[in-house]
């Protein structure tokens, strides 16, 4: 049976609202802090799309009212379930910004899990938002997407293997730095900025890199802001981004190879 939700939160941000609307509003800048790879059309009844690792949600534009409020919602499915969201923006002085999130919806018959892992997944994707505007504003970041099953993998096993990989104790605080030679890949080299138990964010010169490792699986979230955000080239052989995802997605299989 379905089940409703809603969830709000708010937090400051070190950006006007101009930039804040970019980030929440537009295919690149949700690229640069969300999950998967977006386009959004501008304009109420346009089109909202998130893909991730081969899945495509789409959504409707529900509200859009430049550097103010911006809503989307997804179509009800035959069971009722549908996701709503909407950003509200108010500018501050000092050109900083106060941004309000609002996830409502229908949760299916395990709702009590979907809506734990949304509650705890919002506050570390709004951190990704504010390091975004604080560390690369007026950068477009490339969402790198890797996905490696460890089914029966104890939890424990699985989080000292992430940690050991990235030069970090078990357990490690946020604040400590990484510096890290990665089989395949450039060295990672920076501060981990996100650590739960469950959740690591590494935020380096050029890239937010994240590990995310709930049961069963180990998820890399990675938003790069180096040369693969350039503009594109006439080369149709040039696929850099696409290489990149490719050489994480190898390293994360060695790692976790059974």
């Amino acid at each position: 049976m379905p089940h409703p939700f809603e969830l709000e939160f708010e937090l400051a941000l070190p950006a006007d609202p101009e930039q804040v609307w970019e980030a929440i509003a537009t295919g690149p800048g949700i690229d640069s802090w969300f999950m998967g790879r977006n386009a959004v059309e501008p304009r109420v009844g346009g089109t909202a799309s998130m893909e991730t690792g081969g899945h495509l949600e789409t959504s409707t534009v529900t509200a859009y009212e430049p550097g103010k409020r911006f809503a989307f919602r997804t179509d009800p499915a035959p069971d009722g379930r549908f996701m709503a969201f909407e950003y509200l923006i108010e500018g501050r002085d000092g050109g900083s910004t106060v941004l309000r999130a609002v996830h409502s919806g229908m949760l299916g018959d395990d709702w009590q899990d979907e809506y734990d892992a949304l509650r705890s997944g919002w506050p570390f994707h709004l951190h990704t938002l504010r390091e975004y505007v604080t560390h690369f504003a007026g950068r477009r970041g490339v969402p790198v997407f890797a996905v490696q099953p460890v089914p029966g993998r104890p939890a424990g096993e699985v989080r000292a293997a992430l940690t050991a990989a990235l030069g970090l104790p078990a357990d490690p605080p946020a604040g400590a730095r990484v510096r890290a030679d990665l089989a395949g890949l450039p060295p990672l080299d920076g501060e981990l900025v996100w650590s739960d138990g469950e959740r690591y964010e590494v935020r380096t010169a050029d890239g937010l890199f994240t590990f995310l490792h709930p049961p069963g699986v180990v998820l890399l979230f990675h938003h790069l802001f180096d040369d693969l955000s350039a503009a594109p080239t006439d080369d149709p052989t040039d696929d850099r981004a696409g290489a990149t995802e490719t050489a994480w997605q190898r390293w994360l299989s060695d790692l976790l190879a059974a």
